[in-house]
């Protein structure tokens, strides 16, 4: 039954870019905001033309049962503004500056009053309107501390470099946080001639412009980071407003009535820890030549996997697994002939998607092979299950190296996988290290003591719940203090 408008305390709208993994994180927010501290939700989220959109999808899903209203923005039209090189972050900023008149409409047009407006990364313009609103605002980065610090201070790196960042010779100093690697910026930060770049700019000078900005991480795992944006001098004086770690919050998938447990039945009948999960996420794509050697690394490795294989990057990211030429076995043609049929008793190779959550909540599971997107990284540490740190775009890179160097819970290949071939017999090894060698097993350790601290910042006790009962305490204030001058 639909709870009573007037019993939630306060009323929040939350702006969410398109794609799945960008409305996925905001609408796992207003879940927890909704059952956790009895606030009121509206998600906006800016549409893309097609049939289905991604809200419609989540709609049909458990989210629409906790409360929370999505409202989708009408869908424009930005091709006159793209070309065959426009990269993601300048279509998705650019996407969201045609929809502000459709957002601003929208947020005037909900039937109670907004408390305050959140605005997901990429939705920084929105932010005037919220002042014109009269509202709070905050971002929700969906990631990490350290990539929140490298993002706001990059307009300061943009003065003071010249040339591109990728041909520095040194680490990209951040006050007060661990340097960034040359080799490990974001995609935005890789050609300074790109428009997506300038893009990022913008990004980095409107997580500013908010009264606070929320991440999805907790003390423990970003500490340094955290305590340079609270309290660096020169930090500081870029981001004046408070940064409230509120994570990690991750999808709590059931299995529903239709779901298919083909892969659930497998992994229970496998030992403890035993199967090796490999996943790229949603927009992960390798090259031929490295799917090869993928499989034949899993192979040679004897140990137990569960494969989501997408085609290759050149035969495009829309072919499905089935439209590919197969083998005798069923084998697609980009993977080694017999492949399937040789490891028919060792894993699972499954057609481009699978239930994530589920599977690396299993207690079959063992480790997983990521591209460590920060969505896939916290479902996996909040499950305990260790990473081989396999990085491909976006800020994965610079999360990759926070889970080798800094929190010791993910093994990784000598070279980055996008500049070169990472080798079956590398392959091998990093799997049997992961799976069955003592080096796993330590790495399995410190993932589970992460897990326990995970429950312990979400409990209510805990520093994310408090961190997010601060801001909703500052909305609450703002709000009274309104009603008290409107009476």
């Amino acid at each position: 039954m639909e709870k009573d408008n007037n019993e939630f305390k306060l009323h929040i709208g939350i702006l969410s870019s398109p794609g799945i993994g960008h409305i996925i994180p905001v609408l796992v927010l207003g879940k927890r905001l909704v059952a956790v501290h009895n606030v009121k939700v509206t998600v906006f989220v800016v549409t893309t033309a097609g049939s289905p959109t991604e809200a419609q999808l989540i709609k049909s899903s458990d989210m629409a049962e906790n409360h929370l209203n999505i409202v989708e923005i009408p869908p424009v039209d930005i091709s006159a503004f793209l070309d065959d090189n426009t990269k993601m972050v300048t279509q998705l900023c650019l996407l969201v500056r045609a929809a502000l008149p459709g957002v601003r409409s929208a947020l005037r047009g909900v039937n109670r009053r907004l408390d305050a407006l959140i605005v997901d990364l990429f939705c920084t313009e929105a932010l005037p309107v919220a002042d014109e609103l009269n509202l709070p605002k905050f971002v929700y980065v969906p990631s990490n501390a350290w990539f929140v610090a490298l993002t706001v201070y990059c307009p300061v790196l943009d003065r003071e470099i010249a040339g591109q960042y990728v041909d520095w010779e040194k680490p990209l100093g951040i006050p007060g946080c661990k340097p960034v690697r040359p080799e490990d910026v974001v995609d935005p930060m890789l050609d300074r001639n790109d428009q997506q770049y300038r893009e990022y700019l913008g990004q980095g000078r409107g997580f500013t412009m908010s009264d606070g900005i929320l991440m999805n991480t907790w003390e423990d795992v970003d500490p340094g980071s955290l305590k340079a944006l609270r309290e660096n001098e020169t930090l500081r004086k870029v981001v004046s407003g408070p940064v409230y770690a509120v994570g990690p919050l991750t999808r709590d998938m059931e299995e529903r009535d239709g779901f298919d447990g083909t892969i659930m039945q497998w992994l229970d009948k496998q030992p403890r820890e035993s199967v090796l999960y490999v996943s790229f996420g949603s927009g992960g794509t390798l090259s031929a030549e490295q799917i090869t050697e993928l499989a034949w690394g899993l192979e040679l490795s004897e140990q137990r996997f569960i494969w989501v294989v997408r085609p290759p990057s050149q035969c495009g990211s829309d072919k499905s697994f089935f439209t590919i030429g197969q083998g005798a076995d069923g084998t697609p043609d980009y993977l080694p002939e017999g492949f399937l049929t040789r490891t028919h008793n060792q894993g699972l190779v499954v057609s481009m998607w699978a239930e994530q959550a589920l599977i690396l909540r299993h207690p079959s599971t063992g480790g997983f092979l990521s591209h460590c997107g920060w969505n896939s990284t916290l479902e996996s540490i909040t499950n305990g299950v260790p990473m081989i740190a396999w990085p491909l775009y976006a800020e994965q890179r610079q999360n990759a190296t926070m889970l080798t160097e800094e929190l010791g819970v993910a093994i990784r290949p000598a070279k980055l996988p996008t500049k070169e071939v990472v080798a079956r017999e590398e392959v091998k090894t990093l799997v049997k290290t992961m799976v069955q060698y003592k080096e796993g097993k330590e790495l399995r350790k410190r993932v589970q003591k992460l897990r326990i601290s995970a429950e312990k910042a979400l409990s209510t006790e805990g520093s994310s719940y408090n961190s997010m009962c601060v801001a909703l305490n500052m909305i609450q204030k703002r709000r009274d203090l309104k009603l008290h001058i409107d009476a």
